[in-house]
């Protein structure tokens, strides 16, 4: 099925599997991300979140199952899936010795954009996540959190229908991390869906409608908000879920002792 048309999910994993060298990290995994929604993806270091992200998005291939974005299968023809998809992964080395406006125009050009709508939208993004002074400096020079935002402005700038985001907060100051939020909030708002990943609570259980909490290469439940927290916290449901281990009592004394003279 390739139609990318009106109904049917955003994203749709089935049975995702993936070993490393024989040992399995993510487990017969299916989600499926309604299109509209700001879906938000929660779990402990380890729990296979980025891994899932990577099989969904085409950036690292299944052991077995299937990935579709808007209809389309991911593996089966890469080319269209990746057509209608901007992804931001955590960690993935950008183009570093180019500016930051030569990286947007790069990206641009990847895509077969018009190079007039790439500029104009180029400033346009330089702009509102307040790296516009900054433009003309190479990516390899900007902090990790200006990193974080132009990979969010390369994402973005071919308009993709879905948006996957792997801590697209991370190291990001408060007054550019609430641009991002209502670039995401607008953009879902345009008929756009959005995936993304976090190990702050408040921050999904505040802009997300929908989540996900993972565990050990599991999806261990997925609901609204609402639903999933059942009147409490994010915070407090997820540690339910996961089973949280309480810090014990007793040891480190010496951490109070006062140094011997």
């Amino acid at each position: 099925m390739t139609e990318t048309g009106q109904g049917g999910p955003a994203l749709e994993l089935v049975g995702l599997v993936k070993e490393f060298r024989g040992r399995r990290v993510v487990h017969d995994l299916s989600l499926t991300v309604p299109r509209g929604s700001l879906f938000g993806l929660v779990g402990p270091n380890g729990a296979g979140k980025t891994t899932t992200l990577s099989m969904a998005t085409g950036l690292l291939r299944p052991t077995s199952g299937t990935a579709r974005v808007l209809g389309i299968d991911v593996w089966a023809d890469p080319a269209a899936a990746k057509a209608v998809m901007g992804v931001a992964p955590d960690g993935m080395r950008l183009f570093e010795q180019l500016s930051g406006r030569e990286l947007l125009r790069y990206v641009g050009a990847l895509r077969r954009m018009p190079r007039d709508v790439i500029a104009e939208r180029a400033d346009e993004l330089l702009g509102i996540l307040d790296l516009a002074a900054d433009a003309s400096t190479v990516v390899a020079d900007y902090s990790a959190g200006m990193t974080k935002k132009i990979g969010l402005a390369a994402a973005l700038i071919h308009a993709p229908r879905l948006l996957v985001l792997d801590e697209p907060f991370e190291a990001v100051d408060p007054v550019s991390g609430q641009a991002i939020r209502t670039i995401l909030r607008r953009y879902v708002a345009t008929g756009g869906t959005v995936v993304m990943s976090s190990h702050v609570m408040e921050l999904v259980e505040g802009l997300c409608d929908r989540v996900a909490v993972f565990a050990a290469g599991r999806v261990l439940a997925t609901d609204t908000v609402p639903a999933l927290t059942m009147g409490g916290t994010l915070h407090d449901r997820f540690l339910d879920l996961v089973g949280a281990r309480e810090v014990a009592g007793d040891g480190l004394d010496w951490l109070g002792a006062s140094p011997e003279a």
